[in-house]
């Protein structure tokens, strides 16, 4: 079978030889984290996350805080029926959700994973954007809530930082699927249970670009709810090299409560940190 799980469409037969994301045709998992809580409050809840952290990725950014396990492929293998059995052996009530971070290139195996697993919390796909939006429909029946970046307006950064000059026309479609999807956000107990939840990290030196992205979210996306992060942290492999200056936070920020969107989250500068960055 040739590997279209994502916009590369790469035509490949990952059991011959590898794509872009450098993954076979198995799941890959580099790191399980039980009781993560190092997301947004909803998605966390008082219980944190069963956060499985998958290795290999499509976009390779290379600020990448995962940098680690996305910029190669090692960890435990699973056939589809072998990942399910695994899910299936955690009890579930000692987690507040379920979290799939970085699953896009294993989207077909998760789909075949997700007929056999029997779910009792929500289930977060959390993700780079850089998704199919006919994937992102097959999806939307077995995932309960969508946790994508929308890192890029600009082709040209996006084709720079993240090897992708057609990042924002799928991510956006993607986006709007999801949110199609996904009408509107339901919680329960505090944790988001359905919905679909935009996040934005704001680089340093391209505010006008995040400027761009919060554009299109509130004129495209119905009652959007975002995450706008000031977190970005320099690693060994990343183009830009400083941290995120206050006024330009604060641009973005004045800009977001200018197009009145105020449903989500808003970091303080200290998340610029090294101590938010998982150990792998």
């Amino acid at each position: 079978m040739l590997c279209n799980d994502c916009p590369r469409m790469c035509n490949v037969d990952r059991t011959q030889r590898l794509g872009f994301c450098g993954c076979p045709n198995k799941i890959v998992v580099s790191k399980v984290i039980e009781n993560f809580m190092w997301e947004e409050p909803c998605i966390c809840g008082s219980k944190g996350t069963l956060a499985i952290f998958f290795a290999g990725c499509n976009l390779r950014c290379n600020y990448c805080q995962n940098y680690q396990i996305s910029f190669s492929c090692k960890g435990v293998q699973y056939s589809a029926k072998e990942f399910a059995d695994y899910l299936n052996s955690f009890d579930q009530d000692k987690f507040s959700a379920i979290e799939f971070i970085s699953p896009t290139q294993y989207s077909s195996l998760l789909l075949e994973v997700l007929e056999h697993f029997q779910k009792k919390i929500p289930l977060v796909w959390n993700s780079g954007g850089y998704e199919r939006a006919d994937m992102i429909e097959k999806l939307a029946k077995r995932v309960d809530v969508f946790l994508p970046d929308l890192k890029y307006a600009d082709n040209t950064l996006s084709t720079d930082f993240s090897h992708s000059y057609d990042y924002f026309r799928y991510a956006s479609s993607a986006i709007k699927m999801m949110r199609s999807c996904k009408k509107e956000e339901i919680f329960k107990e505090g944790v988001l249970v359905s919905g679909v939840l935009i996040r934005h990290l704001v680089l340093p030196g391209f505010a006008k670009d995040s400027l761009e992205v919060l554009d299109f979210i509130a004129s495209k996306i119905k009652n959007p709810f975002i995450s706008l992060m000031s977190q970005y942290t320099p690693t060994p492999f990343s183009k830009i090299k400083r941290k995120l200056y206050p006024l330009e936070y604060k641009l973005v920020l004045e800009h977001a409560q200018k197009l009145k969107l105020d449903k989500g989250y808003f970091q303080d500068l200290d998340s610029a940190s090294d101590s938010f960055i998982p150990s792998f």
